[in-house]
């Protein structure tokens, strides 16, 4: 029995070395977004297929704009609402990923994803939503390389203008555009936590759970020094789209699809 073990181990050992090995040799190269932006990505399609099955016409909203567009708002709320360790890890966040795979151990099913903001946009341009174990391997090599080729500030100016925002809505400056009349650069702190909150469910966030992860958020900001106490005060209490003081309601009309180039 003990030697029967042994060659199960063994064999479950050179078969996964074997599956990492193809998959590293199958990834997609990430080399090229060094200089080109995508024009598209693996949830875009996605997306248009299911507007398709439902015989609707895909729309997709999307104003490409360079980092230096992004205002430092939208930029912290993101990081600190998604991965706040973005700037310290490799591409991946072990003890968050130790973390969700022992919670998703005990739950008996893949819940907790722990992915980093590199790990959603390897997701986001190359793979499906779906939860699998493969898709998470992928999704972390993946990860891993864009980390090796690209620098911390193209993977957040992709990510910026990739990301899910709602309903064929893709990227800060078009989703800034939509839900508050201007620019990603000029988004209040409110405005910026507000967007950086849809990001874990942009197609299904009610008011009351939006609330709350925008001020989680806020209550980051405060803590590093992003926002001042008084700040928090007068932002904490609003509904997420509250009009007045620099915040708006969502805008009905939505920008002009500008894909990138």
């Amino acid at each position: 029995m003990f030697r029967l073990g042994l060659k199960l181990l063994l064999g479950l050992f050179v078969l996964g070395a074997l599956l990492v090995t193809y998959e590293y040799l199958n990834l997609p190269d990430v080399g090229k977004l060094k200089s080109a932006n995508p024009r598209t990505t693996a949830l875009m399609q996605i997306r248009d297929q299911q507007q398709l099955r439902k015989g609707l016409k895909p729309l997709r909203r999307q104003l490409w704009v360079p980092y230096d567009s992004f205002g430092d708002a939208i930029k912290k709320a993101v990081i600190l609402g998604e991965d706040a360790g973005f700037f310290s890890h490799q591409g991946v966040d072990l003890f968050e990923l130790k973390e969700a795979v022992k919670e998703d151990l005990e739950r008996g099913r893949f819940k907790r994803g722990a992915s980093t903001i590199t790990m959603q946009l390897a997701r986001n341009l190359y793979l499906s939503p779906e939860k699998s174990l493969l898709r998470k391997v992928r999704e972390i090599m993946i990860a891993f390389e864009m980390e090796r080729v690209l620098s911390k500030r193209r993977i957040m100016e992709i990510y910026l203008n990739v990301a899910e925002w709602g309903p064929g809505l893709y990227g800060a400056e078009a989703a800034a555009q939509h839900y508050f009349s201007k620019p990603a650069l000029s988004l209040t702190p409110g405005e910026a936590a507000t967007l950086a909150a849809l990001l874990p469910n942009p197609l299904g966030s009610k008011d009351r759970d939006l609330m709350r992860r925008r001020n989680t958020i806020l209550k980051r900001m405060l803590s590093t020094g992003a926002i001042s106490a008084s700040e928090f005060e007068q932002i904490k209490g609003r509904s997420p789209f509250h009009r007045g003081d620099g915040d708006a309601e969502p805008s009905d009309s939505a920008p002009a699809q500008d894909e990138a180039s």
